[in-house]
Order: C-alpha cells, then sequence, then structure tokens
C-alpha cells in the first residue's frame, strides 16, 4: 500500500466493539465537534488537537483486526464528529475500501461531506438530537439545518442507516415526543435499526477535571427500564 502523510487528529481506538455497527468492529474517535449537547460525556473531544496519526498508520492500526471482522464486522468512524475532518476521513476510507472493509458513520450530520465520500460509506448511524428546531439549538446550542441537509443528501444516495436518540428525564422522555420521533422516522427509507439511548452521568467528572460547567448536574441518570418502554412504543 502506497504511504498517505495526511495527518488527522484522533482521539482514540476502541478494538473489538460490539455495539457501534453490525458485527465485531474497531471504533476510531475522532477529534472535533460544532455541537455541545447538554448531555454529551466526551467533552474531551470537542476540541481538534494536533494532528497525529497518518491516513497510513490509522489503517494499518485497522487492518490489524480484519480477521476478526467476518462476515458483517469492520470499522466505525466516531468522535467527536468524523465529519469536520473531511480531507482525512476520505482519504482513509478510499484506502479501506480497496481491502473491502465495512465502513460505518456514527454522526449527526455536522460537518463537510459530499458524494464521493457517503458512497464509500456501508452505514450511517445518524444520531438525532431533536426534531424541532428550538429543541435542538436548545440542546445542542447549533443550528438543526446542518442536521437536515445531510440526513437528506443520505436519503438520496440510498444509504442504509440506523437512528439513535439520547434520552434525558425531563427533556425528551415523554410519549409525545416519541411518538413525533416515531413520525420522523416513517417518512425515511433504508432504516435498519433503531435505538434509545438513556442518558448517563459518568461523564461529569471529566467536566470537572476540564473546567467546564455540567448544565445537566441536577438530572439524574434516565431509567433504563422506563427508555425500553419508550423503544417499545417507538417500535410498535
Amino acid at each position: 500500500m502506497k504511504k498517505c502523510n495526511l495527518k488527522g487528529s484522533i482521539h482514540s481506538i476502541e478494538t473489538l466493539g460490539l455495539v457501534d455497527g453490525p458485527g465485531i468492529r474497531v471504533v476510531v474517535f475522532f477529534n472535533g465537534c460544532k455541537l455541545r449537547c447538554l448531555y454529551c460525556h466526551n467533552p474531551e473531544t470537542w476540541k481538534i488537537e494536533k494532528p497525529n496519526m497518518t491516513v497510513s498508520e490509522l489503517v494499518d492500526k485497522i487492518l490489524r483486526y480484519q480477521p476478526y471482522f467476518q462476515k458483517n464486522g469492520g470499522v466505525t468512524f466516531s468522535g467527536g464528529e468524523p465529519l469536520l475532518q473531511f480531507d482525512y476521513l476520505l482519504e482513509v476510507c478510499k484506502v479501506l475500501k480497496k481491502y473491502n472493509i465495512h465502513i460505518a458513520l456514527d454522526t449527526a450530520g455536522v460537518g463537510n461531506y459530499n458524494d464521493k465520500l457517503l458512497d464509500l460509506i456501508d452505514l450511517v448511524i445518524f444520531d438525532v438530537k431533536a426534531i424541532k428546531r428550538q429543541e435542538y439549538q436548545d440542546i445542542t446550542g447549533y443550528l438543526i439545518e446542518n442536521s437536515l441537509n445531510f440526513l437528506k443528501k443520505c436519503q438520496e444516495r440510498d444509504k442504509k442507516m440506523w437512528i439513535r436518540q439520547v434520552i434525558v428525564p425531563g427533556i425528551n422522555d415523554t410519549k409525545e415526543g416519541i411518538l413525533e420521533l416515531k413520525e420522523f422516522i416513517s417518512k425515511l427509507k433504508n432504516v435498519e435499526k433503531v435505538e434509545l439511548l438513556p442518558y448517563h452521568t459518568m461523564g461529569i467528572g471529566k467536566y470537572k477535571n476540564l473546567g467546564l460547567e455540567y448544565k445537566l448536574k441536577d438530572v439524574a441518570a434516565m431509567d433504563q427500564e422506563r427508555c425500553r418502554e419508550l423503544e417499545k412504543l417507538l417500535l410498535e
């Protein structure tokens, strides 16, 4: 393989992941995110730090685990937001496709992309923050249009999708809200899986260490049984 020295800013790499896409996967966490979600548990990934890994180095790390992928495993790019390092992500995907690696993109759709990149992606794991404009801005501090435009482009390219939403007590855990989400998802095609993720408080210590305010400090973790009940309502 011809070496590519373009560098990206990678936060961490999880090997043998089992939840971020089908099969056994390598999960690559990119640095950088424009959103400031109230419930974010990875604030250390918000900034794009100094580039620390070339395309060739990252591909080599991923290929070491290719024997574990078997029929449906592969790599998932997560973050942070991978789309903020578009050029780097595109080059990594180009090389991985030469080895027939299944590629999943875990994203909120806020960043740069084009048809060339999306055509290399086998699965989009789309993170729904909210479906109403004001609620989206209240949760993320950002406008919803970028996310909706990305979703529209995925539909145009017939991308297979998983849909995820974090459920937070007192914010988006109502029956009415879940039914609205259900209606939203019903208009999408190629949705293979829908998941509601219960809000947890495991990131609070990170905010303290980084000198950041944690805005949900008085909100208890989402009851997992309640979250499962809402998910059943969504999938009925």
